[in-house]
C-alpha cells in the first residue's frame, strides 16, 4: 500500500524522529484509519525522555501517539461494526494477542499518516465534532473523567482540589463542575493556569508556593479539609501538599505519572483519620463512549482545549513546545 510518515521512538536511547515506513495492512478484526489529528501528551514527552519505558514491545521502535482520530479507509476480514469513510476516534488501548496494551506505547500509535486499530477499539463520532477535539478525548479527557467518577468516586457537593491544571487537570475542572463537586479548588504555580482554571469553572485557584496556602484552602473548603484530591502534577511536593490537605476519610488519587517515590510522612495521622491514597491510570472503554456522546450532545465543550496545531513532520517541535510549556498549552495537536 505504499509508504507513509510516522514519528518513531527508538528504545535504548536511539532517539526520536519522523521516518518513512510502510503503510500497515489491517488483519482480521482490524481497521486502517487515516489519521486526521493526534494529541501530544506529557506521557509522550516522558517516553522520549526515557522516564517511561515502552515495555513490553516487539522490536526496538514504536510509533508514538495514543490520542487519535481519523477516517476509516480499509477493513480487515470479519469487520462489520464500522465502514470505510466513517469518522472515528480510537481507544487509548486495546487487546492484542490477548494482552491489553497502550497505543503508542506497547504497539504503534497514531503519530502517523495511518494507524491500525482493532474494530472493537473504534468509536464512531457524531456529526460535527472536529477531529482536533475528538482526538484528545482518549486520555486528556477520559483519564480525568475515570479518575473523578471511578477512582475518586466524587459525589455532588464534595470539596475537591486539583493539583496541576495542565492537559488533564484543566479538563478535570470542567468535569468536576459537571458532576456537581463543590467547591472546586485548582492548585498550580502558573498564574495563567490558575486564571484558566477559574474560567473553566473552579471556585478558587491557589498558588502552591503561597506561604498562606493552608489558610487560603481552609477559607474555601472549610476547616475539615478536602474530601478528594486529584494529583495531575506527578511531583512529590504536590502530592505531599495534597495529602496534608485531606479531610477525615479523604482520598488522594495519583494520576500524574512519575518515577519519583511518594512517602507518607505522618503515618499515625494518615491511619487515625482513615485516609486513602489511590493509584490511577487511563480509563475504561465505556468512558470514551460516554464522553463522545457528551461532546456530541454539547454537554462538554472542548473548543478551548486545542492550544496549537503542528504538522506531523514537526512532531519534535511540538514535543519541545509541550516540554517547555510554551503558551501554557492544554493540548497540542499533530496533523498529518
Amino acid at each position: 500500500m505504499g509508504t507513509m510518515l510516522a514519528a518513531r521512538l527508538t528504545t535504548g536511547g536511539g532517539g526520536f524522529a519522523v521516518e518513512e515506513v510502510p503503510v500497515p495492512v489491517p488483519g482480521p478484526g482490524q481497521v486502517l484509519v487515516q489519521v486526521r489529528a493526534a494529541g501530544v501528551c506529557l506521557s509522550d514527552v516522558h517516553l522520549i525522555q526515557g522516564m517511561l519505558k515502552p515495555q513490553p514491545l516487539a522490536g526496538d521502535k514504536v510509533t508514538l501517539g495514543h490520542e487519535v482520530a481519523g477516517v476509516v479507509r480499509a477493513l480487515g476480514d470479519g469487520v462489520t461494526s464500522v465502514g470505510a469513510g466513517d469518522h472515528v476516534v480510537l481507544q487509548g488501548g486495546e487487546l492484542r494477542e490477548g494482552v491489553r496494551g497502550t497505543r503508542g506505547v506497547n504497539f504503534d500509535g497514531g503519530w502517523a499518516e495511518y494507524a491500525l486499530a482493532a474494530a472493537a477499539a473504534v468509536v464512531q463520532l457524531p456529526p460535527g465534532i472536529p477531529f482536533e477535539q475528538a482526538c484528545i478525548v482518549p486520555d486528556a479527557v477520559s483519564t480525568p473523567w475515570a479518575a473523578i467518577t471511578s477512582s475518586a468516586a466524587v459525589r455532588p457537593a464534595e470539596a475537591v482540589a486539583v493539583w496541576g491544571v495542565g492537559g488533564l487537570g484543566a479538563h478535570a475542572v470542567q468535569l468536576l463542575r459537571m458532576v456537581g463537586a463543590c467547591p472546586i479548588v485548582a492548585v498550580d504555580p502558573l498564574t495563567a493556569a490558575r486564571e484558566r482554571a477559574l474560567h473553566l469553572g473552579a471556585d478558587a485557584a491557589l498558588d502552591p508556593a503561597d506561604p498562606d496556602f493552608g489558610a487560603a484552602l481552609r477559607a474555601v473548603a472549610g476547616t475539615a479539609g478536602i474530601t478528594a484530591a486529584l494529583d495531575f502534577a506527578g511531583v512529590p511536593a504536590a502530592r505531599e501538599q495534597a495529602l496534608a490537605s485531606l479531610a477525615e476519610r479523604g482520598r488522594l488519587v495519583l494520576v500524574g505519572l512519575t518515577d519519583q517515590p511518594f512517602t507518607i510522612k505522618d503515618n499515625a495521622w494518615f491511619c487515625r483519620f482513615r485516609q486513602q491514597v489511590i493509584g490511577h491510570y487511563g480509563s475504561r472503554p465505556e468512558d470514551l463512549t460516554d464522553l463522545v456522546a457528551l461532546v456530541g450532545r454539547r454537554r462538554l465543550d472542548l473548543s478551548g482545549s486545542v492550544s496549537g496545531i503542528f504538522p506531523l513532520a514537526d512532531a519534535a517541535r511540538a514535543v519541545e513546545a509541550l516540554e517547555r510549556k510554551e503558551g501554557n498549552p492544554i493540548r497540542l495537536i499533530l496533523k498529518p
